[in-house]
């Protein structure tokens, strides 16, 4: 059996500190190179075990301050199914209320963007064409849990009343309700989540570390004509948010 990677142990002594009370939560840790010493690796070895800590929520990095034990923090369960779609209320605010947070999401859409050749692909139209996008900033108590950037062909909805998905009449009623609003029924979402590390712009709208792990999710919606209406990818930070798929049974 192979010997166990430095940095893995260094950081399983890390965590037995913090279980043994030695660090409490909001207490800084010693420098890299004290605990480097105590323990006989390197800085750098010391670093590889905070970042994964950080990533598994367990430490957190200050900018020019150092690392600190992170304060407990209750995970948010996102649940994913396309059930879950209502008239009157977000899935997202349903989901918060649950574990009792008030849920809200920030956003910024920008009309007749082309289309890059990776997202044409997904929607079914030709690179460069326009699209409407959207960004958001899902909050939980007014904290950022999840990203999420949107994509819709704007020959679809163009002149209607729902091509902007957070203006006019129908305002954030979800991809589901606004085309049907139009007339377009949408039968089933496509999800391929698959986990990687933030960027550097998501570790810092999201709150956590460079790096961190985050699932990241490719969502499609498609008409009953076999038709993609909208397309996109969500990132939720894997420290924070717990990811449930609900699977609803025919009968």
């Amino acid at each position: 059996m192979s010997e166990q990677p430095p940095y893995l142990r260094i950081a399983d002594e890390l965590r037995r500190r913090i279980a043994e009370h030695v660090w409490e939560p909001g207490d800084r840790l010693p420098s890299r190179a004290q605990i480097g010493q105590e323990c006989g690796v390197g800085e750098n070895v010391v670093r590889r075990a905070q970042e994964l800590l950080i990533s598994h929520g367990v430490l957190e990095g200050r900018a020019g301050s150092g690392t600190y034990v992170a304060e407990p923090r209750q995970r948010v369960r996102v649940v994913r199914s396309s059930a879950r779609e209502h008239p009157s209320e977000s899935p997202f605010r349903t989901d918060m209320r649950a574990v009792g947070k008030h849920g809200g999401w920030e956003s910024r859409t920008d009309a007749k963007v082309p289309a890059p050749v990776d997202i044409a692909a997904r929607l079914g139209i030709s690179e460069g064409e326009s699209c409407v996008r959207t960004a958001y900033e899902f909050l939980a108590d007014g904290k950022p849990v999840q990203l999420s950037t949107s994509w819709e062909p704007y020959d679809l909805t163009a002149g209607s009343l729902v091509v902007l998905p957070e203006g006019g009449p129908h305002a954030g009623a979800g991809v589901v309700n606004r085309m049907a609003a139009i007339g377009v029924t949408v039968s089933h979402a496509v999800e391929q989540p698959e986990p990687r590390r933030a960027t550097a712009e998501e570790a810092s709208l999201l709150g956590i570390q460079k790096a961190a792990l985050v699932t990241h999710i490719r969502r499609t919606y498609y008409s009953d004509q076999g038709r993609p209406v909208e397309t996109a990818d969500i990132v939720v930070p894997a420290a924070h948010c717990e990811i449930v798929y609900e699977i609803p049974v025919n009968r």
